[in-house]
C-alpha cells in the first residue's frame, strides 16, 4: 500500500517579520535606556555638598602653586626650587578646579532640583550641614588663586567675591544662631571635626577680601570666624558627650584642625601685611596638631580600607599647612624654617598627586558610593 506525501505549503508574511524585528529593536533600546536614566539620577542622588572637598583641595593646591611660583625674594634653597616651575602647571592646576567645580555644581543644582528633600535632610544633618559651606570656600579659593588677568581691576573682584560671601555670612546666622537658641542644635551636642568649616568659610572669604584692600571686611570676617573657633576647638577638645560621633570612613577630617589655625595665620597675615607673632602662634598649632595626628596612623586605619571621597580631607589641610610655613620661612629667613618649608609643600604636592591619581582610576567608586547618604523622603 502507498501511502500518499501530503504537501504542506508554508506562507511566511514578511510583514510580521519585520514587525517583530522592530518591537525587539525598541524593547532592547528601551532596556538600556532606563538602566542609563537610573544611573544618572543616581549619581544625582549621591553627589552630596561633601564632595565639594575636592574642590576645596584643588583651589588650595592652586594657591600653593602660585605662591611658590611666585616667591622671587625668599631664600637661594628655595628660591632655585620653585621660582623655576613653569607657570603653565599653576595655571592648569587652576584650570582643573575651576571645571571639577563647575561640574559638581551642575549636579548638585540638579540635586537641588530633583531631590530637595535630600538637600533638607543633609541641611538637618549634624555633619551634612557643615559641608554646606563647601561649595562656597571652593569658589572662594578658586577666586584668591585666580590669575591675574582674569580679574583686571578690583571691581570686577568685588563683583564676584560679594555673591559668594553673602551665603556663607547666611549660613553662619543660622547655624551659630542655632547654637545659641535652639535646645536640639546646641554645640555640646552637634559639635564635630566638620564644625570647623563654617570657620574655614569666613578665615577664606577674610583671606580674599584683603585682595581688593577691604581691610575693614576682613577684620570683620577673621573676628567671626575666631571667636567661634575658640568655642568649637574648645568644644571639641573636651570630647563631649553627644550626637558628635563620626563614621569611621570620615575620619580623615580630623585634619580640619590643622587647616583652620593655618588658614587664621595667612588671613590675618593678609590683614597686617606682615606674619607677626599672632600668625606665628597659629603656625606653630597648625604644627604641632598635624604632628600629633600624623603619630597616630591607627586612628585612619579603618577609613583607609577603602578608597573614598573622604580621602581628600588629607589635601587641603596640608596646602593651607604648606602655604603657611612658606610664609613663616619669609619671615624667619633660616635653614630650618627653609627646609620645614620645603618638606611640607612637598608632602602636600605628593599627596595630592596621589589623591588626584586615584580618583582618576576609581571615578565610578568616587561617585557610586558616598560616604553620607540622605533620604528623600519628606
Amino acid at each position: 500500500m502507498v501511502n500518499p506525501e501530503i504537501g504542506l505549503e508554508v506562507i511566511i508574511d514578511s510583514s510580521t517579520i519585520k514587525h517583530q524585528e522592530r518591537s525587539t529593536k525598541q524593547s532592547t533600546v528601551r532596556n538600556h535606556e532606563i538602566p542609563t536614566k537610573r544611573s544618572q539620577q543616581a549619581i544625582i542622588a549621591r553627589i552630596n555638598a561633601g564632595y565639594f572637598r575636592i574642590c576645596m583641595s584643588l583651589g588650595g593646591q592652586a594657591l600653593l602653586w602660585k605662591n611658590l611660583s611666585e616667591q622671587a625674594d625668599i631664600s637661594p634653597t628655595i628660591d632655585n626650587l620653585f621660582t623655576k616651575l613653569p607657570s603653565t602647571a599653576y595655571f592648569l592646576i587652576w584650570c582643573l578646579a575651576l571645571c571639577v567645580f563647575i561640574s559638581l555644581s551642575v549636579l548638585y543644582v540638579l540635586r537641588c532640583i530633583f531631590h530637595f528633600n535630600m538637600v533638607k535632610a543633609e541641611y538637618h544633618h549634624h555633619v551634612g550641614v557643615n559641608y554646606l559651606f563647601a561649595p562656597w570656600i571652593s569658589s572662594l579659593l578658586l577666586l584668591r588663586s585666580a590669575p591675574s588677568f582674569i580679574f583686571p581691576n578690583k571691581y570686577s573682584y568685588e563683583y564676584v567675591w560679594w555673591p559668594l560671601i553673602i551665603p556663607v555670612i547666611a549660613l553662619d546666622v543660622k547655624i551659630y544662631g542655632q547654637w545659641f537658641t535652639t535646645e536640639k542644635r546646641f554645640l555640646s551636642m552637634v559639635a564635630n571635626p566638620t564644625s570647623q568649616l563654617s570657620v574655614i568659610g569666613n578665615l577664606v572669604g577674610a583671606h580674599a577680601a584683603i585682595k581688593m584692600g577691604w581691610t575693614e571686611s576682613g577684620i570683620c570676617l577673621f573676628t567671626l570666624g575666631m571667636t567661634h573657633y575658640l568655642v568649637v576647638f574648645i568644644t571639641l577638645y573636651q570630647r563631649l558627650s553627644g550626637n558628635n560621633h563620626l563614621p569611621s570612613r570620615l575620619r580623615p577630617v580630623f585634619f580640619l584642625f590643622v587647616a583652620t589655625p593655618s588658614m587664621a595665620a595667612l588671613a590675618w597675615k593678609s590683614i597686617t601685611g606682615n606674619f607677626d607673632i599672632l600668625c606665628k602662634m597659629l603656625f606653630f598649632l597648625s604644627l604641632f596638631l598635624f604632628a600629633s595626628l600624623a603619630s597616630r596612623p591607627a586612628l585612619f586605619k579603618k577609613s583607609m580600607k577603602s578608597f573614598s571621597v573622604a580621602w581628600w580631607a588629607f589635601s587641603f589641610p596640608l596646602s593651607f599647612l604648606a602655604l603657611a610655613s612658606t610664609k613663616y620661612s619669609q619671615e624667619a629667613k633660616g635653614m630650618a624654617a627653609n627646609g620645614l618649608a620645603l618638606v611640607l609643600s612637598a608632602i602636600s604636592v605628593l599627596v595630592f598627586v596621589f589623591l588626584l591619581v586615584c580618583s582618576t582610576l576609581k571615578i565610578d567608586s568616587l561617585l557610586r558610593n558616598p560616604i553620607l547618604s540622605f533620604s528623600d523622603k519628606s
